[in-house]
């Protein structure tokens, strides 16, 4: 069985590129692959365009790439809690293509698939259907989307094998396991990484096959985006 460990995350991302089209993992701040991000704000990769549901909070998550202007364009469907996102997007000094969140996990799971478009009725009648052609189905108006053309996607899971083998924990499985294999380099960080056959195979969220090249990350400070708590009486 071909083994996809990698040392660390700096190998893990050795050829990441200015300019390129990133995928990044999460929800929020859940599920996301702090070690990448970090590794990309210490490279200075500039250029970006991040495929991602939102851009984290303003000192964290892609947050941080944000606030050295190292994203060029952010694909998402939700701006969030990012002041600086929002900052960015309104003065235009960041290309913001939002995207119905359906629809967002659909682009990325039909490249992972090899399926090079789809017809969906979100977003017909909107801004999202501008420029885009319109079918009808089942006498209801459906526009085309193409699937997404990344150069990496980076996931973040629990816990992966040697082999590239993820299982995800609770809601952190979200857009990670339709990410992982949408990239033409899936890179994989976990939280644990252990020996091929050390995992139960009923227990797999997505197999090897669809990961590249796979690392057992650190320090991972797993940060609540916005939380409330009631008053003690």
């Amino acid at each position: 069985m071909i083994n996809k460990k990698v040392a660390n995350v700096q190998e893990a991302l050795a050829d990441v590129q200015d300019n390129m089209t990133i995928m990044l993992g999460g929800f929020g701040l859940c599920g996301i692959p702090e070690n990448s991000i970090a590794e990309l704000v210490r490279k200075n990769t500039k250029g970006l365009t991040c495929i991602s549901n939102n851009a984290g909070v303003d000192d964290f998550g892609l947050g941080l790439l944000l606030q050295k202007h190292q994203i060029d364009k952010m694909i998402s469907s939700y701006v969030g809690e990012n002041a600086e996102f929002e900052r960015q997007m309104l003065s235009g000094e960041l290309n913001v293509e939002l995207t119905p969140q359906g629809t967002l996990a659909e682009k990325c799971r039909a490249a992972k698939m090899g399926i090079p478009a789809f017809f969906t009725p979100a977003g017909y009648g909107t801004e999202v259907a501008e420029g885009k052609e319109v079918r009808i189905f089942n006498g209801k108006p459906h526009i085309l989307e193409e699937a997404f053309d990344a150069d990496f996607a980076i996931v973040k899971a629990w816990k992966g094998d040697e082999a590239g083998n993820l299982i995800f924990k609770g809601t952190a499985r979200n857009f990670n396991e339709c990410m992982a294999g949408a990239g033409k380099i899936t890179v994989a960080e976990v939280e644990e990484l252990v020996p091929i056959g050390s995992l139960d195979p009923n227990e797999i969220h997505v197999p090897g096959i669809f990961v590249k090249r796979i690392f057992q990350g650190e320090k991972y400070e797993k940060r609540i985006e916005q939380r409330t708590v009631r008053q003690r009486k």
